[in-house]
């Protein structure tokens, strides 16, 4: 039976939102085409038929990835501050659910073993990040785009902050099966000292 446009294209869209998590999940060399498939309900050939190779498909569902952004209590904090979001980066729920979080903390080792194409992938996505953090950073809230611009500062700071979020929940994660007391205080002691650090550097108006 021939496959109309729309079906088409709802199961490439599955194709890649089942991708994207599995890599997360379980990283780029633990997840097959079968797998993949599998889960998005398709036949393993099929999905040849919408990616020229898997090399294609992981540089798609990475980029994906990227749509992923920190998790704030909607409706209970509608201004979410920056310290709101590493509080959520660093949390008990984000750890536990890589195939739902940051494909940073969950990828960035196997992306850099690629190389090429999906390294390309990852430093855009990142680039993309510390320019919304830095935004975030000069409006002093959770509301990017009211107006301010970004100082190099901004950006250090983004760069700093970011960084140590990625590093903190790549080792909360690490510690989680085995010492889950130790993940937990690696997750309260960053949150505490990144929020610490940006009241005593952040910047007056600029």
């Amino acid at each position: 039976m021939k496959v109309s446009k729309a079906q088409a294209a709802e199961n490439r869209q599955g194709i890649l939102d089942a991708a994207a998590r599995l890599y997360r999940e379980r990283g780029l060399t633990g997840v097959g085409v079968a797998d993949i498939t599998r889960d998005a309900g398709l036949t393993h050939g099929g999905l040849y038929r919408h990616f020229a190779s898997k090399d294609v498909l992981v540089q798609e569902a990475c980029t994906k990835a990227f749509d992923w952004s920190i998790p704030v209590l909607d409706g209970e904090r509608p201004h979410a501050t920056v310290g709101d979001r590493i509080q959520r980066y660093l949390s008990p729920e984000h750890r536990d659910a890589p195939g739902s979080g940051c494909p940073v903390a969950a990828l960035a080792v196997d992306a850099a073993r690629a190389g090429g194409g999906l390294s390309e992938v990852f430093a855009q996505g990142i680039e993309r990040n510390i320019q919304r953090f830095a935004q975030l950073l000069a409006d002093g809230a959770a509301d990017a785009g009211s107006g301010a611009t970004p100082s190099p500062q901004d950006r250090a700071r983004a760069i700093h902050v970011l960084a140590t979020m990625v590093g903190g929940m790549v080792l909360a994660r690490a510690t989680a099966a085995a010492q889950p007391a130790l993940s937990n205080e690696l997750m309260v002691t960053l949150q505490t000292q990144l929020t610490d650090w940006l009241d005593n550097t952040s910047s007056p108006s600029k």
